[in-house]
């Protein structure tokens, strides 16, 4: 057992992933990059060891359950807990999306990934958390999924144009981390959701208008809230994310 505070991100080998787990290292963390690519995945480890990160690589595919816990597994014979988890791997399944026109194919596809995905991976380690002193869990959402802001007069600006698959698979994901929160009530495992932003990332072509560092920010803090932090709360820089 170590008593460095023990971090696992998904998705972390390039864009928010990336950055979330530099954020964490730089304040003392020791940081899991989990991703399914062996290539990309060693090139992040060795870019953050590189910066003075304590960072692992954690072969991960979030769609598949034995990769999730063989990652579990790797965690536990490494470190015996696992005390921050930021559930970051997500797909946006390509455009367009038109609900009269989409392949219900790459519906399931972002829903496995997007939602199903944080499920199997918050599954595998929440054993590992319950060892923890201060569990946190992040799950990383968009202000897209936000059904207030779909509705809203400003919806067309505000969440993107119509799309089938991706803002919806983040109202779904925000309905699935309220479900954890009310299970996890009286435990102190802390579990919030992030949204990054319009960042510039190849999940949108490098379009968004914010930097991957800036697109970390809200995660990195609900990662290393206070024992007395919220739970149950959707988060943007500017404050709450209206549900």
């Amino acid at each position: 057992m170590t008593e460095t505070t023990i971090a696992l991100v998904t998705g972390a080998n390039k864009g928010i992933g990336y950055e979330i787990a530099a954020g964490l290292g730089a304040r003392g963390f020791t940081v899991g990059v989990g991703a399914r690519d062996d290539q990309r995945r060693d090139a992040a480890v060795a870019k953050l060891r590189a910066a003075g990160v304590d960072a692992f690589g954690v072969p991960l595919d979030v769609t598949d359950d034995e990769s999730a816990t063989a990652a579990a597994k790797l965690v536990e014979d490494r470190f015996g807990r696992l005390d921050v988890l930021v559930n970051n791997a997500g797909v946006t399944g390509g455009m367009p999306q038109e609900p009269t026109r989409v392949d219900p194919a790459i519906i399931r596809t972002v829903v496995e990934t997007n939602v199903i995905g944080v499920i199997r991976v918050t599954n595998a380690m929440l054993p590992l958390l319950r060892r923890s002193s201060a569990p946190r869990i992040v799950n990383m959402s968009s202000s897209v999924g936000s059904l207030t802001r779909q509705s809203g007069p400003g919806g067309a600006t505000t969440t993107g144009p119509v799309a089938m698959a991706y803002p919806p698979s983040k109202t779904f994901l925000n309905a699935v981390t309220l479900q954890y929160v009310k299970e996890l009530t009286g435990t102190n495992i802390l579990v919030n959701l992030a949204c990054p932003g319009f960042v510039a990332t190849d999940l949108n072509g490098f379009r968004g208008v914010r930097t991957p560092q800036q697109g970390a920010a809200t995660a990195i803090r609900l990662a290393t809230l206070p024992d007395d932090g919220p739970t149950g709360g959707f988060f943007e820089d500017a404050g709450d994310v209206p549900w």
